[in-house]
């Protein structure tokens, strides 16, 4: 087992557990190697039962066994958090933020500049082992401490390296997109009733067309418009329904919705209650 640093993880949340059992199925660390706090004494004992590390609700214990320490609390906890562990960072660990918003400048400004910081973006299908994240170093993290950040979160899906002004980009695609595409196959499956499919028959033909086509662009490294093109011959039934939603303008609303999200997130960010 090649295995990370020991990980700390403040939350024992949905976004803690997924990250847990990802790195407990890629045998990237033992349960046993891991740590994790939360002020629900409900929530450490779910962790715990699942996935089998070591839960206390004490974030002073999260850095003194750990030398990677994952923030995943909710944003408005994090200066909370902040105070309280500051005294406790020493210069070996590497402090990694999922909270949605928390800028590093804000990191810093709890943490002090000399900690080492990373922010992440992920996003829900992390939960199932398919998530899309992207993330951004710190102005002290090395470059060693970005391919902590991909292990880890390569263990429930994708990521990518950013520079942190495009996280709020990242936010209305990635982040937003899972709701997109559940209208989508929604949609889809609603057609499908409508046309005389069973509601049950309608949902699983949506949900497996989704997947399919995404994992098919996906593996051949195929252009989304030449799977389009492949699927549409002259004249036939695709092409139909491809003019219907060109004429409903289905391309430019999804590009508003991404714009639209972003938008959101950096006004969020720039709320002064934030």
């Amino acid at each position: 087992m090649s295995e990370l640093p020991p990980l700390g993880f403040i939350g024992a949340g949905k976004m803690a557990t997924a990250l847990i059992r990802g790195l407990l199925d890629a045998k990237y660390a033992a349960a046993d190697h891991m740590i994790a706090s939360d002020v629900l004494a409900t929530a450490r004992d779910r962790l715990h039962q699942e996935t089998g590390v070591r839960v206390t609700a004490s974030n002073g214990a999260v850095l003194e066994h750990s030398r990677v320490v994952i923030l995943a609390v909710k944003p408005q906890t994090v200066p909370q958090v902040l105070a309280e562990i500051r005294p406790l960072v020493r210069a070996e660990h590497v402090l990694i933020s999922v909270a949605a918003g928390v800028t590093l400048r804000q990191l810093q400004q709890g943490l002090g500049t000399e900690a080492r910081l990373v922010r992440v973006m992920p996003n829900t299908p992390c939960l199932v082992g398919a998530g899309a994240c992207a993330y951004s170093l710190g102005p002290t993290a090395t470059a060693q401490d970005g391919q902590l950040v991909e292990r880890i979160f390569g263990a429930v899906g994708t990521v990518c390296q950013l520079d942190e002004w495009l996280l709020d980009a990242v936010t209305g695609l990635s982040g937003s997109g899972p709701a997109y595409v559940a209208l989508v196959i929604e949609a889809l499956a609603d057609g499908g009733v409508r046309v005389g499919l069973p509601r049950d028959i309608a949902y699983q033909l949506a949900v497996q067309t989704v997947l399919g086509a995404a994992k098919m662009i996906q593996q051949t490294h195929m252009m989304p418009a030449t799977l389009k093109d492949m699927v549409a011959s002259p004249g036939g039934t695709t092409i139909a329904g491809l003019h219907a939603l060109e004429r409903h303008g289905v391309r430019a609303a999804f590009m508003d919705a991404v714009q639209a999200a972003t938008q959101r997130a950096q006004e969020l960010a720039r709320a002064p209650d934030h």
